[in-house]
């Protein structure tokens, strides 16, 4: 198959990994994943979440401690992406200081408001932004070369 860019294979890659857990990561379908492709999924929303809204919303939306109190930003960094698990860590430091607010219920005012509540965030939501394409890249990269890592396997 042939693809334009990065991020049509990493979505292609992505959705293929989806349809073999029914689109939904819950604890039974990461059971039937391994780590490289959990990491990828986490990668998907990450770049999904912050591209959209900044880590306030990946935090809000309630993807922080699949995120933070999971391994993702060692399992980048053992992809060769140093300065993205840096960012990762850093971010999460801050989602230790500030999570019991941004989770809380809230109107979309006051979701608005948060990021005046938390403006630590601009800095690691900034970083990424900047950085986005390269580690796109990167995670391509890392996944066209270790398919067999990536190739989905029927639910048991």
């Amino acid at each position: 198959m042939n693809y334009d860019n990065a991020d049509d294979f990493l979505a292609s890659t992505v959705a293929r990994i989806k349809e073999t857990i029914g689109g939904q990561l819950t604890q039974e379908t990461m059971a039937s994943l391994n780590a490289d492709q959990i990491t990828l999924l986490a990668w998907d929303i990450v770049h999904e979440e912050v591209m959209d809204g900044g880590f306030v919303q990946l935090i809000h939306n309630g993807y922080g401690p699949f995120i933070f109190k999971n391994p993702f930003a060692k399992a980048v960094r053992l992809w060769g992406l140093r300065d993205l698990s840096k960012l990762i860590y850093s971010a999460h430091t801050l989602y230790e200081k500030h999570h019991v607010l941004i989770e809380q219920e809230c109107s979309d005012e006051e979701f608005m408001a948060l990021y005046e509540k938390v403006p630590e965030f601009d800095d690691v939501d900034d970083d990424f932004v900047e950085n986005e394409e390269e580690w796109t890249e990167q995670i391509a990269y890392y996944v066209s070369q270790h398919p067999d890592m990536f190739q989905p396997r029927e639910m048991r």
